[in-house]
């Protein structure tokens, strides 16, 4: 009770009110006085989101603090002006990345997805731990990004939009602070035990007891309130939402321990001890281990980092002067660079000048440079050879491939599979348990000896470790994307891992995926002639091929494709005829006027279609080409078959060694074709065979995995990602082969950045592997706690042996995570 003369106290933190600085507000319906503006929106923020339980809750003489300073200027983050630098998208609904100061633990990353999803016009909010990154969602029509920033600073962060080479500084920052609270720790601790030494001598029976005493309270106070600094904000932020973090029982054991030898030193006792050393000694080692832990992450996630590190920071721009070297953000689309040998490619562009070896092996995987000249394609971060290039500007930063890239592996690191949200849902309930297991230990020794039953409930306060728990994870999803990333492996999300390991069934697409996807004519037969390709065509075939150069260069078709390169190799022009009516009808075939002749080319179902007359030697040439697993593409003119010509398109080296693999694990293939059975079951026997579902159009694949579904079938589609698309969002996984389209990335879940084949078995074994690592690091933290807290309980377990044990739970979670890296040994 205050006295009269007594001044106010501030109604959140209890601290006294200046009269001049008083703040008021009304407080459901009663009229509330305030030390300052800043608890008074924590306050009303508090009882907004109905929390205000939480002060029933608060224990008797807890003192508050206002929330962190906000970024200055925080509407400035609302202008699209600015935002256009880190979203993608500045329509309605957008999204972003934040960089938010102080998270370090599962408990942080519910609080915070948590508060922002009670925000109306918050869409979805995804913390990644690893990276300390915020990614949300929201409707910009309905909730400003300053409205986002400012609810974070509410609850106790700070968040910034985020920048790679910012969030490198800022972390870096982090951990000097971490370093020096744990150097000033370290130093106390040293001094410290030279008291201990001399009480534990004998010096706590004699005239000097007292003395060391005060000593060890000047040095454990201050180490207390500035290195211990951290656990008591992390724990003060949970209980503020009324949610338990790892952070609560360490400061609830350091200042029960703390407290417990004030009150001994101001006794007098003579038989009790005091325990600054111990409360200094296990904050020491704890922020030991904190610092061990966010080295071990940093290294466990570089491969993300290494991809960061690909982006140039500066470019070469070619002005009417000259050359110029300008930041990369300076850069326009339009703008000409030059790259020099040996640099790497600042931005996606068309080379306008220039001949050189690419080395594209960060996008793509293979080792092989590529042959480059005008007019064709570069990408950020790939390395040029011996030639020097000019490079027309096309994409920038996060426009370009490696930015797309770069925004997929951190998209991925910050999703959680649905094994997380379980973990995540129990480290709160962990902690209670945490807390209830030490009152219950020292209520067991309280009989026996009071310091012996306190030391033992510290014990167990600190032993116990949540944050093994909650890393469980999302390190192992961090270290699995980033270096799939690496080796052109992209994964959307962790859901993906935890689905493609229970993968069953592989359906391949055959064309561009089993196959080169790049078609080739065999032969042409005419009647009873047939011309090969490198012979001298005979007339009749050079004005057929003449008038199907004329049809087919109107058609993307990759067959198509094929017919115009055969026309063109024997010196067929492209307007020697004139073409109109060109009808194009996918999955069958082409017609157009050909100089008054009517032009069809397709498969025999478009000729029976259109009413054309069939030749029955042209027939059996179809069938002995398809027992070769040679396709056929049928000609008429003016409603009468006359040529039929052979096309195939040549298998991947490495694709029977893929399908002997997946079969030797037990997985069930299959291959989709729009070929003739015949043909398609060819080849499916060249590659060792396997069931084969042929003539089924691009629109029709999808049906066909969804029918494999409704068999109870687990699928993964393999194909090309563009025709693909429908069944690759059909499947339980869709892999996209090919260069990393933003078609690809749409439609699959796992993008293999190149066209090695093998990259599928591996992204297999990596699935396994991370899921198999989950699932062992939940067990070895289950196991340490199960093995630890009974020794603690037991008063077996020191609070400084605790305070050891404790981090060593979380650096085997990391490190555990990180031999996922094994899998890639031997790989370039």
């Amino acid at each position: 009770m205050l006295s009269a003369e007594s001044p106010k106290a501030c109604f959140h933190c209890t601290l006294p009110i200046e009269a001049s600085e008083e703040v008021t507000a009304e407080i459901k319906g009663k009229q509330q006085s305030f030390c300052c503006n800043g608890c008074k929106s924590v306050c009303e923020a508090i009882y907004a989101s109905g929390l205000e339980g939480f002060y029933q809750r608060m224990y008797d003489g807890t003192q508050l603090a206002p929330p962190p300073d906000l970024p200055k200027e925080l509407a400035l983050y609302d202008m699209d002006e600015v935002q256009e630098e880190f979203v993608d998208d500045l329509g309605q609904i957008r999204d972003i990345h934040l960089l938010v100061d102080g998270i370090h633990c599962a408990a942080c990353v519910w609080l915070i997805e948590h508060s922002l999803l009670n925000l109306a016009g918050v869409k979805a909010a995804r913390v990644n731990l690893t990276g300390r990154r915020l990614h949300v969602t929201w409707d910009n029509s309905r909730l400003k990004l300053s409205a986002i920033i400012r609810r974070l600073g509410q609850i106790g962060y700070a968040a910034v939009p985020y920048d790679p080479e910012a969030a490198e500084d800022r972390l870096r920052l982090e951990n000097r602070h971490l370093l020096y609270r744990m150097g000033f720790a370290g130093f106390t601790m040293m001094n410290l035990l030279w008291i201990s030494i001399a009480l534990y001598s004998g010096a706590d029976k004699g005239e000097f007891r007292t003395l060391f005493q005060w000593v060890g309270f000047a040095l454990a106070t201050p180490t207390l309130i500035y290195s211990g600094y951290p656990f008591f904000k992390g724990a003060w932020s949970g209980l503020r939402h009324l949610h338990l973090g790892m952070d609560v029982p360490i400061a609830i054991g350091a200042s029960i321990t703390y407290l417990y030898s004030i009150y001994v030193m101001l006794s007098g006792s003579g038989t009790a001890e005091v325990y600054y050393d111990t409360v200094v000694n296990f904050i020491f080692v704890i922020l030991v281990g904190r610092y061990l832990e966010a080295i071990s992450k940093r290294q466990a996630v570089a491969s993300t980092q290494r991809l960061l590190d690909l982006q140039p920071r500066v470019a070469t721009l070619l002005i009417p002067e000259g050359e110029k070297v300008v930041p990369i953000r300076s850069v326009k689309q339009g703008d000409r660079v030059l790259v020099r040998p040996g640099e790497r490619v600042p931005v996606d562009g068309l080379i306008v000048e220039g001949h050189s070896a690419v080395d594209e092996s960060m996008l793509t995987g293979e080792s092989v440079s590529v042959q480059k000249g005008p007019d064709m394609s570069v990408s950020a971060g790939t390395i040029n050879g011996h030639g020097a290039l000019q490079v027309s500007v096309t994409g920038l930063l996060k426009d370009s491939a490696l930015g797309r890239i770069i925004r997929l592996v951190e998209e991925a690191q910050a999703s959680k599979a649905p094994i997380q949200c379980v973990a995540d849902r129990i480290v709160p309930w962990f902690v209670a348990i945490t807390i209830g297991l030490a009152c219950a230990t020292f209520f067991w020794w309280w009989d026996t000896d009071f310091e012996l039953a306190l030391m033992a409930a510290t014990a167990v306060l600190i032993i116990t470790c949540p944050c093994a728990f909650g890393l469980a994870t999302p390190m192992s999803i961090a270290v699995a994307t980033g270096l799939g990333a690496r080796y052109g492996i992209l994964i959307r999300n962790g859901d993906v891992l935890e689905r493609f390991s229970s993968i069953d069934h592989f359906v391949f697409d055959k064309t561009g995926t089993l196959t080169k996807g790049q078609m080739q004519v065999t032969s042409l037969q005419m009647g009873r002639q047939v011309w090969m390709p490198g012979e001298t065509p005979p007339e009749t075939a050079r004005k057929l091929l003449g008038q199907l150069l004329a049809v087919e260069q109107f058609s993307e078709h990759s067959i198509a494709e094929a017919l115009v390169n055969c026309a063109e190799l024997i010196g067929v022009k492209r307007n020697q005829f004139q073409v109109s009516e060109f009808v194009n009808r996918p999955g069958y075939g082409v017609s157009a006027q050909v100089e008054g002749e009517t032009v069809l080319i397709g498969n025999h179902t478009w000729l029976v279609q259109n009413g054309v007359e069939m030749q029955s030697d042209l027939e059996q040439a179809a069938s002995e080409l398809d027992k070769l697993g040679v396709g056929s593409i049928r000609c008429a003119i003016n409603d009468k078959e006359v040529a039929l010509i052979g096309v195939e398109d040549p298998i991947r080296q490495d694709a029977a060694g893929l399908v002997s693999d997946l079969k030797a694990s037990g997985m069930k293939l299959s291959m989709l074709s729009g070929d003739r059975q015949a043909t398609a079951e060819a080849i499916a026997q060249r590659l060792g065979g396997m069931p084969v579902i042929a003539e089924v159009l691009p629109e029709q694949k999808d049906q066909v995995i969804d029918q494999l579904q409704q068999h109870g079938q687990r699928v993964a589609m393999v194909g090309d990602g563009v025709n693909d698309a429908p069944a690759l969002v059909r499947a339980d996984v869709g892999i996209a082969l090919g260069s990393g389209t933003d078609v690809s990335i749409a439609s699959a879940d796992i993008v293999l950045m190149s066209n090695e084949l093998d990259k599928v078995r591996l992204a297999s074994a990596l699935s396994r592997r991370t899921l198999r690592t989950i699932r062992q690091n939940i067990g070895l933290s289950i196991a340490y706690n199960i093995i630890m807290i009974p020794l603690a309980m037991s008063a077996l377990v020191t609070p400084l042996v605790a305070a050891i044990s404790m981090p060593i739970s979380s650096l085997l979670v990391i490190g555990n995570a990180a031999r996922i890296r094994t899998l890639f040994r031997g790989i370039r």
